[in-house]
């Protein structure tokens, strides 16, 4: 006999493939946040040393600053807004489990949703860092 509440039928085909659907974009999800961290790291110190290599007689750092500012800050939205969306996967206002010991396909979807969450919030850290040098450091020298 089924326990109360427990559903034991199996999915049919549709239900899997709209499942598998999902899991794949929680997973492409997943990479973004650390994506956006690498690419902002790649183009602030390239465009640094770059500048500083090249550059630093012709040109003020103001428009670099400025520029590379604006980037760092449409990278936090970016991050943030993945961010959002693994929180709400996760689910846990909804819930109010932080951990689900049962396993089954949507604590799946809400681990996806909390590993996704953890890796935005590092990478938005991260970016806060990598611009730091922006801030503080006043020319290449």
């Amino acid at each position: 006999m089924a326990e109360p509440g427990r559903d034991d039928r199996q999915p049919t085909a549709h239900e899997d493939e709209r499942e598998f659907a999902e899991e794949r974009e929680s997973l492409w999800r997943i990479t973004l946040g650390p994506t956006i961290w690498a690419g902002h790291f790649l183009i602030c110190y390239a465009s640094v040393s770059v500048y500083c290599f090249r550059l630093e007689r012709m040109f003020g750092m103001e428009g670099l600053r400025l520029a590379l500012g604006a980037l760092t800050l449409a990278c936090l939205a970016a991050i943030g807004w993945i961010g959002w969306r693994a929180f709400r996967r996760w689910e846990v206002w909804g819930t109010g489990e932080f951990s689900n010991p049962v396993g089954n396909a949507e604590d799946r979807h809400q681990f996806l949703g909390h590993a996704g969450f953890l890796l935005a919030l590092v990478s938005f850290i991260g970016v806060v860092f990598d611009a730091l040098p922006l801030l503080l450091i006043g020319s290449c020298r």
